[in-house]
């Protein structure tokens, strides 16, 4: 969906995807203001510099997971457009402010260096436990990831105590 504000124009739920990092995914919002370094857009007049906007629901996180993933995503948008963007914002619902996240070369490095150890798992079929939190409820992989799962019993830990209680009973 595209809005048209002035000079301010809003794609929500735009598709992104990054050969070099090898992921894809859909930005909440990503903004284009008219600016004389931006890109150009199919059918849009002028040239766009690209803003990407995540909207979360609670508040701003103690970890940094979410400037990883606002940054991640500029990260796409940088390969698809073949531009440098170099801040985006995060909007929290309970503060109803938006926080500013400036792409560090720092910040960049942490997310190539979570998506490599995302790949190298995934090459080796092993997929790490996770930590479920009250957060898990309001996930948008919750389906996926099944959290209440991680609480079950392994199944090889299941098959040992089977073999060891019928070792006992012989």
């Amino acid at each position: 969906m595209t809005e048209k504000r002035g000079d301010l124009l809003i794609v929500r739920g735009m598709r992104i995807a990054s050969r070099s990092l090898g992921v894809s995914g859909q930005c909440d919002v990503v903004e284009f203001r008219t600016d004389p370094a931006g890109v150009s857009l199919q059918g849009w007049d002028g040239l766009w510099l690209p803003r990407p906007v995540e909207y979360k629901r609670g508040e701003p996180k103690p970890n940094d997971a979410d400037e990883l993933q606002l940054c991640g995503q500029a990260m796409c948008l940088e390969e698809m457009l073949a531009c440098d963007i170099q801040e985006g914002d995060l909007f929290y619902g309970e503060t109803r402010r938006r926080q500013q996240v400036v792409f560090t070369p720092e910040l960049r490095e942490r997310v190539s260096a979570c998506l490599t150890e995302m790949h190298e798992l995934s090459v080796r079929g092993y997929t790490p436990r996770c930590k479920p939190t009250k957060g898990c409820n309001a996930c948008s992989l919750k389906e996926l990831c099944l959290p209440r799962l991680s609480r079950a019993k392994r199944v090889e830990d299941y098959l040992r105590e089977q073999e060891a209680a019928e070792c006992g009973n012989c």
